[in-house]
């Protein structure tokens, strides 16, 4: 190994990832390494640096490995993907800064009891900026079918739902600072409105208990989507994955 060289190993550690990301991004041709050593180990230069930056900011902006892989074949000079990486990332600031006045004004408004706007609320949200990870992990008719159900709700059908989710992250926070085992029956309970309002933001559709699982890792794994629960204190996404693998394994038994 060389100066300008990093091993698999040092690579994931420096990115903080995983070994078996960077493999699974090879054997899907996005990062291969640059070299394979005689004893095995993989090795990565500079430029293996640069297209694993892209890779991991375009996960963060919600496009699935199948986009990226596209978006990375499409753009050769590697001044010009990063420009127009930029520009999405500038994209995505401004609409997290309109989301931050958009829950500001929501919560000032609700605490003077000042009624609400529905352009206020909802500005800077897009529930179509997950469709690629939607349809890579559950397919298209999955991502159409929920399009549909959210575009036919009103605002304040809308404004429910995403309350809904808003009380049970809050109720999960709550029994995880009263030290309840994530196999209580109230947490039980808990993760059972969960998996409702999971399956209804599906149109219905059935959830296993396998797909809870699933997502509970998702809740951990994603940034964006530990966030919704770590408002709530550190380490409640956690909480909430084990609470919902031990409601999917009592729904099993």
């Amino acid at each position: 190994m060389t100066a300008d060289e990093w091993s698999i190993q040092d690579l994931a550690k420096t990115a903080g990832t995983t070994s078996r990301t960077l493999r699974h991004y090879g054997q899907l041709g996005l990062l291969e390494p640059t070299r394979v050593g005689v004893n095995g180990y993989r090795y990565y230069d500079q430029a293996s640096l640069v297209r694993l930056q892209r890779i991991l900011l375009l996960r963060e902006l919600g496009l699935g490995l199948p986009v990226i892989a596209e978006v990375l074949a499409g753009e050769q000079a590697t001044a010009d993907a990063l420009r127009t990486h930029l520009k999405l990332l500038r994209q995505q600031q401004d609409r997290i800064r309109r989301q931050i006045a958009s829950v500001t004004t929501t919560l000032h408004k609700t605490e003077r009891g000042t009624p609400l706007m529905a352009e206020e609320v909802f500005d800077g949200f897009d529930h179509t900026q997950y469709k690629d990870e939607v349809i890579e992990r559950w397919g298209k008719e999955a991502y159409e079918s929920n399009d549909r159900w959210w575009r036919s709700m009103s605002d304040a059908e809308r404004r429910a739902f995403l309350k809904t989710h808003a009380d049970i992250a809050a109720d999960y926070g709550k029994a995880r600072d009263a030290g309840l085992p994530v196999d209580h029956a109230d947490v039980h309970a808990i993760v059972a409105r969960h998996h409702i309002w999971i399956s209804d933001g599906r149109g219905g559709a059935e959830i296993t208990p396998e797909m809870l699982v699933n997502l509970g890792e998702m809740y951990v794994a994603e940034p964006r989507f530990r966030a919704n629960y770590d408002i709530h204190g550190e380490g409640t996404a956690e909480y909430v994955r084990d609470a919902i693998k031990a409601y999917a394994e009592k729904q099993q038994a």
